[in-house]
């Protein structure tokens, strides 16, 4: 099967293979012929499967083959012909650099809309008339309420992360969006699983989809090598070290389970020599964008991260993840060694267990209908005398970092008891 096989463009098709991508993954091959027919789709597909690609390439394709009535609306101003919604900043900016990468050369215009920066440029963007917005739900409803933003020439919606958004408490703000939209138009959910509350979804938004589900629900890739590292609590840092120094480890995605764990350890890794930063819910933008920009390009080995950034993270051929904590949600751990072994390349996750974290172990591997191969690492045998101690769940903030403006207090209204992001 080839891309060219699939219906894309030749020059879509050269875009693709610049990338070094020479054969679509499964989720690409169902998807693409299903969106370039114009038929909605609900797509069940795990991280790292190519799922942005498989409605990024066929949208642009469909944008570039016409030219709406539409496109002189409101005097020489192009009108939003497709919306984006992502749940989060990372992944928001993931899609982004997907429509970048694959509409090189291309007439059409896209821009990002998120919270936890100045609003200002994206209305200046807005104003100048763009094709595409990718949003979060938060700030997209602040630019509607400033009237900035004009949603009713929108031809093509995309729901990328549909689960998460309903996970975050998004579902009031998304029924609002859509009732912006006109009714004729294409729409795209993808999801990582078929949940109950993601089919009565797809029934409200949908129209007649093709239904497509590329992998089983909680399934890691194949192509990850897994490894668990038995280790005592009060060494788990030293054996870090140890690990990336020793192994040679150039990029390495590091999780742990609070903002203030992800600081103290990026100041101990510093200490022991390894250049690292933090990524988490407290971070500003810009600093969450200067620290993903800095373990891309290398000048960062060591990125400490929340799991705030275990979706929407899409980091090219990065070779290694450590969970420096176990998640308390067991299918967590599927997410976060997601970010490695992506579009079939091979990836490496390891896992720093402590006697704490036992039951953790055993919840994941019963996800997972496997067991973890344990691996001793030499010089760092276990003190057997140490008992396990019950583990507190992070303790939510009592006011979320807002996406916008007057954010908070929707996502409070739409759900008051919807998970924090950490």
């Amino acid at each position: 099967m080839s891309f060219e096989s699939l219906g894309l463009t030749a020059a879509l098709c050269r875009t693709v293979a610049d990338k070094g991508y020479t054969a679509p993954t499964p989720i690409q091959t169902a998807a693409i012929p299903a969106v370039l027919a114009g038929r909605d789709l609900l797509a069940a597909a795990q991280t790292g499967t190519g799922k942005t690609a498989g409605f990024t390439l066929p949208m642009l394709q469909r944008l570039q083959a016409s030219t709406p009535s539409g496109n002189n609306h409101k005097g020489n101003r192009r009108a939003v012909r497709t919306l984006v919604l992502t749940p989060t900043r990372e992944l928001c900016l993931q899609v982004m650099d997907s429509i970048r990468t694959y509409g090189k050369g291309g007439q059409l215009t896209a821009t990002a809309i998120f919270g936890g920066v100045s609003i200002n440029p994206q209305i200046s963007a807005l104003r100048r008339g763009v094709d595409i917005v990718v949003a979060t739900p938060g700030r997209l409803l602040d630019h509607i309420e400033q009237r900035t933003l004009d949603l009713s020439k929108v031809e093509i919606l995309v729901l990328d992360e549909a689960d998460r958004m309903l996970d975050m408490g998004f579902i009031r703000d998304i029924r609002r969006i859509v009732n912006l939209l006109p009714k004729a138009r294409q729409t795209l959910m993808f999801s990582a699983t078929f949940t109950d509350e993601i089919r009565g979804l797809a029934d409200q938004f949908l129209k007649n989809p093709e239904s497509v589900e590329v992998a089983p629900r909680n399934t890691a890739a194949e192509t990850v090598e897994q490894v668990v590292h038995r280790v005592d609590k009060n060494r788990k840092r030293e054996m870090l070290s140890w690990l990336v120094g020793d192994g040679n480890w150039q990029q390495v995605l590091v999780f742990v389970r609070t903002k203030h764990g992800a600081d103290k350890l990026t100041r101990q890794l510093n200490d022991d020599g390894l250049r690292a930063d933090a990524i988490h819910g407290n971070k500003s933008q810009a600093a969450r964008t200067r620290a993903l920009q800095d373990f891309k390009s290398g000048r960062t080995r060591v990125l400490v991260a929340t799991d705030v950034a275990s979706r929407g993270l899409d980091i090219d051929h990065l070779p290694h993840v450590v969970n420096f904590e176990l998640p308390m949600v067991a299918e967590d751990y599927v997410h976060r060694i997601g970010r490695t072994g992506r579009a079939g390349r091979g990836g490496s996750a390891v896992s720093l267990v402590c006697v704490d974290e036992l039951k953790l172990l055993k919840d994941i591997e019963r996800v997972l209908r496997r067991q973890i191969e344990e691996v001793p690492v030499e010089g760092f045998s276990i003190d057997r005398s140490i008992r396990a101690e019950p583990l507190v769940k992070p303790r939510a903030p009592r006011k979320p970092r807002p996406q916008g403006r007057n954010n908070s207090q929707r996502q409070r209204n739409a759900n008051p008891g919807r998970k924090r992001r950490a």
